[in-house]
């Protein structure tokens, strides 16, 4: 397809180009762009809330604005950076893998990215507005953000509506390539597994913005039309905010990270030079984590006060959902096990996403143990324990993911030197960071504050050190992606990953079942 869009005078040039474009490569890499942006600002905000608690008994900001960053960093972080950028790579590369001209649905492709610079434009401004930006987190519960929210909290319901139009538009947009163009004789069984993974994302996605939809307009209403959804004084009921916000929330949690899986299981097996591992138990464990995100969301809200009986049945499903992931777990080390590996910058980030996302799980599991939760809840160890999922696990498979394809996005190489140096000093400061967040938390040090107790101060600093290094050395990252653009480090070989014994750069799972010595029967 061409790059150019071609009206009567001639291709469009510049701004306009880009405005109109409805090429899935384009689109695909204004998502990254975007995401990139989003996560810098994210991460300048991440950095503002562990500056203020390197000390305690004295604010650098203001107690209110640290609430602000809390709120803004949870959201920019996931409707902002992840969310986009795992769209990105779907729009780049799926109509890649399966042999398709373009996107299903162009016109639209080019929509739902353009709504996004938009929400978050509106976002950004309610730290401009009187009162100051959203203060409730990022999970904004009632009855704080809608009694007690600030006047700029309906712009945030705004800018929310409108990433949910974005994803679902691009939800359907990816169902419908996966579902209608694929190339003949690709069954579904024979998808990559990132296709897999984001056909289950998207049906996520369609199932679950609506409820989220739903949850900030009951809170609009609430706020201004005199429902009281959420208020008691009315004959409302702050706790179902949270039932319909987690009902959502759960589900979003595996939608940031089953692309995630799907980026790990298409790098491994380029540098393990074998084929993954258990391809149908991928698929179908895949298939069982979406089914189950479904049924575990009160695991959110054991401290609300809810029956025995169904403390029970969330804290069993939630324990369930360790079995699927298991098996992923043991199908990648399986993968690597007896393989020819090598450690090329891509390579390193799957690897430290398996450990690191498996540290994640386990203090996952301890959270799902109803009793235990109790002691939990609230403190600093839920903060270790979905930052070890979602750093390692979204975002560094979108390293591994940027490394691995940008030969093929940009026909240079990047520095493999500069790249190994962003995955050491990111592993040092994750662990850094977020490692001593478990101790702080069960040392009973709680979420959300800008200011605590003085025997936790150690800890904090040893964080907010790690912070620093870990925001820091992104830098590399940025300084690389340019540098490659510019072609500083030479065009890619035909092959990037060459030594590679000639695997495509979609792995075949299963491995082809002709050895094209008699040319294939195409059925």
């Amino acid at each position: 397809m061409s790059n150019e869009h071609h009206d009567h005078h001639g291709p469009q040039r510049g701004f306009k180009r880009w405005l109109l474009t409805t090429n899935h490569k384009d689109i695909g890499s204004m998502y990254l762009l975007f995401s990139l942006t989003m996560f810098l600002l994210g991460g300048a905000m991440a950095l503002m809330i562990r500056t203020e608690l390197f000390h305690p008994g004295r604010h650098l900001v203001d107690p209110a604005f640290f609430n602000q960053m809390t709120t803004m960093h949870g959201l920019i972080m996931v409707f902002g950076a992840v969310m986009p950028a795992f769209t990105g790579l779907a729009n780049w590369m799926i109509p890649l893998q399966i042999g398709a001209p373009d996107m299903a649905l162009p016109r639209m492709n080019n929509w739902s990215f353009w709504i996004l610079p938009v929400a978050f434009s509106i976002l950004a401004s309610t730290l401009f507005m009187p009162g100051g930006a959203p203060n409730f987190g990022w999970t904004f519960y009632a009855p704080l953000s809608t009694t007690y929210g600030p006047p700029s909290t309906d712009y945030f319901i705004l800018a929310i509506h409108l990433m949910g139009f974005s994803s679902i538009m691009g939800a359907i947009n990816i169902i419908a390539t996966i579902m209608n163009l694929r190339a003949p004789g690709l069954t579904y069984m024979k998808l990559p597994i990132f296709c897999w993974t984001w056909l289950i994302t998207a049906f996520l996605l369609i199932a679950v913005m609506p409820v989220l939809a739903g949850a900030v307009t009951m809170m609009l209403t609430d706020r201004h039309f005199g429902t009281s959804f959420f208020n008691a004084a009315g004959g409302g009921d702050p706790v179902l905010f949270q039932h319909v916000f987690w009902f959502f929330g759960h589900p979003e949690v595996y939608i940031m990270i089953l692309p995630a899986f799907g980026v790990a299981s298409q790098i491994l097996p380029t540098f393990c030079r074998k084929p993954l591992f258990g391809y149908s138990s991928m698929v179908y464990a895949t298939c069982s984590i979406a089914f189950l995100s479904f049924i575990v969301w009160a695991h959110h809200m054991f401290t609300t006060g809810m029956p025995v009986a169904a403390e029970l049945f969330f804290m069993y499903a939630t324990m369930l959902i360790a079995v699927p992931t298991g098996v992923k777990v043991f199908n990648w080390v399986t993968t690597m096990f007896q393989g020819s590996m090598t450690f090329e910058t891509p390579m390193l980030f799957v690897i430290g996403f398996i450990v690191l996302f498996t540290i994640g799980g386990f203090s996952g599991l301890m959270l799902s143990i109803a009793p235990a939760d109790f002691q939990y809840h609230d403190t600093y160890f839920v903060v270790g324990h979905f930052h070890y999922v979602l750093f390692p696990g979204a975002i560094f498979s979108m390293f591994a993911a940027t490394y691995y394809w940008l030969p093929k996005w940009s026909g240079y190489m990047y520095n493999e030197v500069l790249g190994k140096a962003h995955f050491w000093l990111s592993l040092i400061g994750l662990n850094l960071t977020f490692f001593p967040m478990h101790f702080l938390g069960l040392a009973g040090m709680p979420r959300r504050i800008p200011d605590y107790a003085l025997q936790f101060a150690d800890f904090n600093q040893v964080a907010t050190v790690g912070a620093l290094l870990l925001g820091f050395s992104q830098l590399l990252f940025v300084y690389n992606l340019f540098r490659t653009y510019a072609g500083a480090y030479g065009k890619a070989a035909a092959q990037p990953w060459e030594e590679a014994e000639g695997l495509e750069w979609t792995i075949p799972s299963p491995a082809p079942y002709h050895t094209f010595e008699t040319p294939p029967r195409i059925s």
